[in-house]
């Protein structure tokens, strides 16, 4: 009999309906004004400077409803419940035609993206397999091919609703193709655990 393992997932966890009508409504009217950041490699996405929890009443709200969502996936990725912080959140308006090249998230573990707007199915999340470490480079990719996880080189989150999460490791690469739709807003954050411990060596992260 066969058996089959599936050596070191990576996980990405999706939280649908995390915030109400009403509270997505508030994120809007406070940050849409603020993204004026003109993307340096698409003129139709711009976002909003880095903010923090403690900028606005709102965000603070925000950011205690996403905060057991953060601290459940980061139990995945660490092994224990821990506190986390969301250290940073920008808001992003994409135009049609718009795009979000490829990137991870730097100095931070946890990521996510909340859903502010419908998004057209042309521009859901895309993730996709890293770039370096392949075990060979032959590949067989043609219409009689299936794609399974263990040959694909990307992966379409599901299409979001208004109030959806969707939660990856920092360090996974992703992006947003051109978007054929409407306005597409969401808002996206960073997060880090307060301390992580390896063998009675701690390590803490945050203000003091």
């Amino acid at each position: 009999m066969q058996e089959v393992y599936e050596l070191f997932p990576t996980p990405v966890m999706r939280v649908p309906a995390v915030l109400d009508g009403p509270r997505v409504a508030a994120l809007l009217a406070e940050l849409l004004p603020q993204a004026q950041q003109r993307n340096a490699q698409s003129a139709q996405l711009s976002h909003s400077q880095l903010l923090s929890p403690a900028d606005s009443p709102v965000l603070r709200a925000a950011a205690a409803v996403l905060g057991p969502h953060v601290a459940a996936f980061g139990a995945l990725l660490f092994g224990e419940p821990l506190p986390w912080l969301i250290k940073e959140l920008w808001i992003n308006r994409l135009q049609t035609g718009g795009r979000q090249a490829l990137h991870n998230h730097a100095n931070s573990f946890d990521s996510g993206v909340l859903y502010l707007t419908p998004s057209h199915e042309s521009a859901q999340t895309v993730f996709l397999r890293p770039q370096g470490g392949a075990p060979f480079v032959f590949s067989n990719s043609h219409a009689g091919a299936a794609t399974g996880p263990f040959n694909a080189d990307k992966w379409v989150s599901p299409a979001p609703a208004i109030g959806d999460l969707l939660l990856f490791p920092s360090g996974l690469l992703h992006e947003v193709p051109a978007n054929a739709g409407g306005q597409r807003i969401t808002l996206a954050f960073n997060a880090i655990p307060r301390q992580l411990d390896s063998q009675g060596y701690a390590l803490s992260f945050g203000p003091a």
